[in-house]
């Protein structure tokens, strides 16, 4: 068989540089074709002479953002990994679900701030998505467990459409609770940029590191689950499990529940998101069942972690209100990894941008960008104010 031509986007981050892991140790298998980055020319540069990407098909996107959407679109790739940050990844998920293509997502703004627009874009093309995200990916693959019918190749709908929403009685993202599980909202009143930056099991950027560490993440990746998996937010639930091993959990209507587990490996849902519905054979994130040890859970404090409930409010209240929280928390983020707002400042900048949020709907990327426009306006202005005082 001819290997699979895979895009990907992001290629010098955290996902990117592990979804070129994939590919080295599937030899024969994938064949990258395109390979774009934000500002990181080096390291693109040693990438595209290792897989022999063109020139012309290895770019730097931060001034370009169109580079993106184009090479989502070549004709000659079969599956496109979308692993840019932020909400300038839209378009190229757009363009990948308009072509036709598989779109292995890792930006999960994408769907967070433009789910109809997405949705239309699916229908439009016929294009797929497997989530990247490790909790977003265990649920996808525990669907496949579910009624005849929930299994599914490439193209086609979501597997829980196919499996029948009513077969679902409970999705299940789980929580390592990030560093600062436990802590009182008190307690979190001086922590600092490197205290949240040090996440206890995963390695990842520090914009999503940060997120982790308010539990505003796990709030986006509900809004993203009712995106993938079209259940009622009321059966969206988090549950905080600070080993890390079991990713997600879907409990269906019979009371059985069916959890993907591994040890923190992004390679693994990356993997998957490629090969699905098949699976690649190199393992990663292999458990020592001797040496596990305990599984713990617990209910999230959303007194002390205030950016989930943020989160669920913004999805019940639907239309441009994702969009509106995931531009204010961008904001909100970099202003406090730049040393201009405190931690628990992060959300006080959300809820008041959520505050003076008027409801509005996206039906076009156009809609998306006025609402992220004029939420980030509204955090700038926020974080402005805090400094002034």
């Amino acid at each position: 068989m001819p290997p699979v031509r895979l895009a990907i986007l992001g290629s010098t981050g955290s996902v990117g540089t592990q979804a070129l892991d994939v590919v080295r140790a599937n030899p024969g298998v994938y064949e990258v074709v395109a390979l774009a980055a934000g500002r990181n020319e080096k390291l693109l540069a040693e990438q595209a002479a290792e897989f022999g990407v063109p020139e012309m098909r290895a770019r730097c996107a931060a001034d370009d953002p169109a580079v993106l959407a184009g090479f989502a679109g070549l004709p000659e790739v079969d599956i496109v990994l979308n692993a840019v940050v932020g909400f300038a990844g839209l378009p190229a998920t757009v363009a990948a679900l308009e072509a036709g293509k598989r779109l292995a997502l890792a930006n999960k703004e994408s769907l967070i701030a433009a789910g109809p627009v997405v949705a239309a874009a699916r229908a439009k093309g016929g294009g797929e998505i497997v989530p990247v995200d490790s909790e977003h990916s265990a649920v996808y693959q525990a669907l496949q467990a579910g009624p005849p019918g929930a299994a599914r190749g490439a193209g086609g709908v979501p597997p829980i459409r196919a499996a029948g929403a009513a077969s679902v009685r409970r999705i299940l993202l789980t929580a390592s609770g990030g560093p600062f599980r436990g802590r009182s909202r008190a307690e979190l009143e001086r922590v600092t940029v490197a205290d949240a930056l040090a996440h206890p099991t995963w390695s990842m950027g520090p914009k999503i590191t940060v997120d982790s560490s308010t539990l505003m993440n796990k709030g986006l990746e509900v809004i993203e689950a009712r995106e993938l998996f079209p259940v009622e937010l009321e059966r969206i639930e988090v549950v905080v499990h600070p080993q890390s091993v079991i990713h997600g959990m879907v409990e269906f209507s019979d009371g059985s529940t069916i959890a993907q587990l591994s040890m923190p490996d992004m390679r693994l849902p990356i993997g998957y998101a490629l090969a699905a519905p098949g699976r690649v054979a190199q393992p990663v994130g292999v458990i020592d069942w001797a040496r596990l040890g305990t599984l713990t859970f617990e209910a999230p404090d959303l007194e002390a972690f205030p950016c989930l409930g943020l989160a669920y409010r913004a999805a019940t209240a639907g239309g441009d209100a994702p969009a509106t929280l995931n531009a204010a928390n961008e904001v909100a983020v970099a202003a406090f990894l730049d040393g201009r707002l405190s931690w628990r400042g992060i959300a006080d900048v959300v809820g008041e941008v959520l505050d003076a949020h008027l409801a509005g709907n996206v039906e076009t990327i156009e809609d998306v960008v006025e609402s992220d426009g004029r939420a980030r306006r509204l955090a700038a202005a926020a974080v402005d104010r805090r400094n002034a005082a």
